[in-house]
């Protein structure tokens, strides 16, 4: 049988949970503690107490999105979920990581910001493979620069982009005779490319595609475009409480308990539905269509 714990190593085991619980990593939580790891593995293995609380505080912290920054350290993926891990010496620091992002958020160049920060860009990739964090922000901030270049690009415009736009400023010539037919088969032919109905060139199926990879392919571009606006959505989400406001939600439409809703029946009350008269109110008729009697609902 385990010798019982003593206050003080009950007080480190409290405080190295509590560690545990926001870093997901032993050996950091152990060195925040002044411990070393090896006096915690064994304290967990002869007091089950403490090792159903450990298993505890690492579902927290693989539970727990990422809220901040932690000096000399970096959030990574792991098999149970995230942790933190300490930056290897000379590897890529929080402030390089911000450098580099706030480069490609201007660039939309991967290379061009990986060198301002002082790094190579295989080592930023390498850093978005491990950690699903930096891959989120990473693609935000691609997204950023490409949308700003875009914009860019069209206000300034294209080389040229005006020599072939005279004919706009200038009333079309008439309509040269055709037949209704001639004038239906040119609506048939441009219908889609005319009102922007045409399959987009990245939908369509590819020469030597069968039709399960077809399918296949579609439906994975869909759950990732649903994946990005769920993203976006949790995002603003996450804007909205930062700045203490409340969650978006659906406006509610009030409405009465239907049960007690009364007065729109002309039924008697506490009258049945018979054979003469209508279930909601009125009689019935019986009139002759051909060689048969239909009932017919009056409100007479």
């Amino acid at each position: 049988m385990a010798r019982p714990l003593s206050p003080r190593q009950l007080a480190e085991n409290e405080a190295f949970l509590a560690a545990l619980a926001r870093c997901g990593n032993v050996r950091e939580a152990a060195r925040a503690l002044g411990v070393h790891r090896s006096t915690l593995t064994k304290r967990r293995a002869k007091h089950p107490a403490f090792a159903t609380a450990w298993a505890a505080a690492l579902v927290v912290s693989a539970a727990t999105p990422d809220d901040g920054e932690v000096e000399g350290l970096h959030r990574v993926r792991t098999a149970g979920g995230s942790q933190w891990r300490r930056n290897r010496p000379g590897g890529i620091t929080r402030a390089a990581e911000q450098a580099f992002l706030l480069a490609l958020s201007a660039t939309a160049n991967v290379r061009l910001a990986a060198a301002a920060a002082g790094f190579s860009h295989a080592s930023f990739y390498a850093r978005r493979r491990r950690d699903p964090v930096f891959a989120r922000e990473m693609r935000l901030a691609l997204e950023t620069g490409y949308d700003r270049i875009e914009l860019a690009l069209l206000a300034q415009g294209l080389d040229g982009s005006g020599a072939a736009e005279a004919w706009r400023h200038n009333d079309p010539p008439p309509i040269p005779p055709m037949t209704a037919n001639q004038a239906l088969q040119l609506l048939y032919l441009h219908q889609k490319e005319a009102r922007l109905l045409a399959e987009p060139a990245h939908l369509k199926r590819k020469r030597g595609e069968s039709k399960d990879a077809h399918h296949y392919r579609i439906a994975v571009m869909y759950r990732l475009a649903q994946a990005r606006e769920r993203e976006r959505f949790e995002l603003a989400e996450a804007g909205r409480r930062a700045r203490g406001e409340a969650s978006w939600a659906p406006e509610r439409v009030a409405l009465p308990d239907l049960a007690q809703v009364g007065g729109w029946s002309k039924a008697k009350p506490g009258g049945e539905a018979g054979q003469d008269r209508a279930l909601f109110g009125g009689k019935r008729k019986r009139v002759r269509a051909g060689r048969r009697r239909i009932a017919v609902r009056t409100l007479s």
